[in-house]
């Protein structure tokens, strides 16, 4: 039985709302001892003209709320609902087993394509742990939609176009080297990018020189295209290693070369609807009624600039992919600008503006460093995972020497691999996108703490339970899961029937957080009843197939909220 869906039926009979309209305000108790499910009775108060006290106690006298194994309290203005705790665990392990991986995964999406713009590096500088920050997000994003049955489409929304790249040919012909460049692409061209803001200050002469050959790449000059596209596809090269490292992919790699082309469609279709005027030389797009400023659309010198591109963008995207929602993985400094680009749209009469949507996020900290590729001065994400790998491969050593455990020198650096990438990955959602990040290499690798190692840790050890039972002939039984009626056991269950509300919640809420909060509850949980229960050594063979089918289920969640996190589970630690 699905409990949430049968109460919402009966309270739809007894109330006259719908079954949806009351399975979206069924909320889950934030304590165990207040039951599984409440009703808020206030939505009825205005209607039924009755208090919300006195309205939870006449429901839960009515005689039509009789449900099997369900019982109803009425709680001050809430009618709580507590299901019998072995059918409880029955029903909670049956579905978990039964679906898998897919037991979070619903058809809400059938029918409907989500576009998510992430990650959009800047072609020929460094991919930082900053960029990381959009990167992780988004492919969360695009993982949760996909579970949900959306069809989903990866933007990577290259920084390919702008006068940097007039900056980096005049740099590449005075001080460039062929050999260097072939050799560590982004690290020759971030050193002599560096080099020309240091030069430039000398020689005023330089900012011209730079200009001047942004023109020719704009007007089509053979020899400034063929040095574009030899840094652009150097550039993939290097990122498409790190994203496959990382477990990536993308469906689209267009950037802002791709939609300047269609700059000139904007304008005409902005002129064409009267929404341009002149300010201070610059055509812009007043938003007075949006409470925003201007959106400018040509510069002075009439040039055009990123809103622009991104109104040429969201125009292709609809017309390629008539999304039912755009959803950009942006900093959160960047919310002006997509106000702006969505109102222009919006006033111009496109109601799928009302579809697109900016995902903003935090700042990345490494103590008091600060993150500029004009000074060189970065965190390379990829120096950063191999700084994690190197420390987990150290702990996961120096553990197997502790404990005299037979892994192979591949097979652990197999695991730290995998483990240090899913440190580095958790940081970023562990906790509200919003949230500023400040890395800590003893939080990020702290195996008893809220941290991947943690999760992928209790992951392992219940698999290793699992292997063990089956070496002595003992398998998981889920239609035992009734024996499961134990306060720890049942906080458990608790925490895993949550999940896929959890992942709903994420999906909603643009949180990739919801999903490391729960398998972080149901990791913490499953621990605390591992070290207070016996479970190859409970008291007879029922309790242990049972206990076993709670462990599987445990697996199932915690692997699959790593997966939609982006992080890939082991096997053994």
């Amino acid at each position: 039985m699905d409990y949430k869906s049968e109460i919402a039926a009966k309270l739809a009979e007894i109330t006259g709302l719908t079954k949806e309209e009351i399975e979206g305000k069924i909320e889950i108790p934030p304590q165990l001892d207040m039951g599984d499910y409440a009703f808020p009775c206030f939505i009825l108060a205005k209607a039924l003209r009755k208090a919300p006290p006195v309205i939870a106690a006449d429901l839960k006298a009515d005689q039509r709320l009789n449900i099997d194994s369900v019982r109803a309290e009425n709680v001050g203005p809430y009618l709580n609902f507590f299901v019998e705790k072995g059918s409880f665990a029955k029903k909670t392990i049956g579905d978990i087993l039964s679906k898998g991986q897919d037991y979070a995964a619903t058809n809400e999406g059938a029918g409907k394509k989500i576009v998510v713009e992430y990650s959009s590096p800047n072609i020929a500088k460094p991919f930082h742990v900053g960029h990381a920050f959009t990167t992780i997000i988004g492919n969360s994003l695009a993982k949760i939609y996909s579970m949900l049955g959306y069809d989903v489409v990866r933007m990577n929304h290259l920084g390919d176009y702008g006068t940097q790249f007039g900056k980096l040919i005049t740099a590449y012909r005075l001080w460039g080297d062929e050999e260097k460049l072939n050799e560590a692409p982004i690290d020759e061209l971030l050193r002599i990018y560096v080099k020309f803001h240091e030069e430039e200050k000398k020689d005023p002469g330089l900012t011209d020189s730079a200009r001047e050959n942004f023109r020719k790449l704009e007007e089509g000059n053979p020899e400034e295209v063929a040095l574009w596209e030899k840094f652009r596809d150097m550039s993939l090269v290097v990122f498409d290693k790190l994203y496959k490292r990382m477990g990536m992919e993308f469906d689209n790699y267009n950037g802002e070369s791709y939609y300047a082309k269609m700059a000139d469609e904007v304008v005409d279709m902005l002129k064409e609807k009267n929404l341009l005027v002149e300010s201070e030389g610059a055509q812009v797009v007043p938003l007075d009624e949006y409470n925003i400023p201007p959106c400018i659309i040509l510069k002075s010198d009439g040039t055009t600039i990123y809103a622009t591109r991104d109104i040429a963008a969201i125009l292709y995207r609809y017309r390629n992919y008539h999304f039912d929602k755009n959803i950009y993985v942006v900093g959160s400094p960047q919310a002006l600008h997509f106000k702006q680009v969505f109102s222009v749209m919006k006033k111009a009469g496109f109601d799928f503006a009302d579809d697109c949507v900016h995902v903003g996020f935090g700042l990345v900290k490494f103590k008091n460093m600060k993150f500029s590729t004009r000074d060189g001065n970065v965190v390379l994400l990829e120096d950063l995972l191999d700084e994690c790998v190197k420390k987990t491969y150290e702990v996961i050593t120096e553990n197997a020497k502790t404990r005299g455990a037979s892994m192979s020198d591949e097979e652990m650096r197999d695991i730290a691999e995998k483990v240090g990438i899913g440190a580095v990955i958790y940081t970023y959602v562990k906790s509200g996108r919003e949230r500023d990040i400040v890395f800590s290499w003893e939080e990020m690798l702290d195996f008893e703490g809220d941290s991947a190692p943690y999760l992928m840790y209790t992951y392992a050890r219940t698999r290793s339970i699992l292997r063990k039972a089956s070496e002595n002939g003992l398998m998981p039984d889920p239609s035992l899961a009734d024996l499961l009626t134990g306060e720890e056991e049942y906080a458990l269950l608790r925490a895993l029937a949550d999940f896929p509300d959890a992942v709903h919640k994420a999906a909603a809420s643009y949180e990739p957080f919801m999903i490391s909060r729960q398998i972080a509850l149901v990791a913490r949980n499953f621990n605390r009843f591992y070290n207070n229960s016996s479970i190859l050594n409970a008291d007879n063979e029922d309790l242990k197939k049972a206990r076993l089918a709670l462990c599987e289920a445990v697996c199932t969640v915690i692997k699959s909220g790593l997966n939609l996190l982006g992080i890939e589970e082991v096997e053994r630690m």
